[in-house]
C-alpha cells in the first residue's frame, strides 16, 4: 500500500514559512519520498501501519492550509502514467523486500 500526502500551505508570513518547512521535514524524516512539489508518497506494509502513519501525520499537521491523504494499493500506484516528462530518481523505490544493487 501507498500513502500519498498532498498539501498546499501558505508561505506569506515568516510563521507560515516556518510551519511549511517543519511539516516538510517531518514528512522526509517519516520516510516519505517527494513525487512532485507538495506531493509525497510512502510505501507501507499493511493498513495497520498505514493508519498509524496517518495518525502521525495528523499530529504534525500545520495550523493552516490544506493537507490531504490518500491510501492506494501498490497495483494502483504502479498504473501511474507519465504524460509529459519521465521519472528520474536516485532513490530505489520498490515494493520488493530484497533489492540487489
Amino acid at each position: 500500500m501507498r500513502i500519498m500526502v498532498f498539501f498546499d500551505l501558505p508561505t506569506i508570513t515568516l510563521d507560515d514559512k516556518r510551519e511549511y518547512r517543519k511539516f516538510r521535514k517531518f514528512l522526509i524524516k517519516a520516510g516519505f519520498i517527494m513525487i512532485q512539489e507538495s506531493v509525497y508518497s510512502k510505501l507501507v506494509l499493511n493498513s495497520t501501519v498505514a493508519n498509524i502513519l496517518i495518525d502521525n501525520v495528523r499530529k504534525h499537521k500545520p495550523t493552516s492550509g490544506l493537507v490531504q491523504l490518500l491510501m492506494i494499493t501498490e497495483k494502483q500506484y504502479g498504473k501511474m502514467e507519465f504524460i509529459v516528462g519521465e521519472k528520474h530518481s536516485d532513490v530505489v523505490d520498490s515494493a520488493e523486500r530484497v533489492i540487489v544493487i
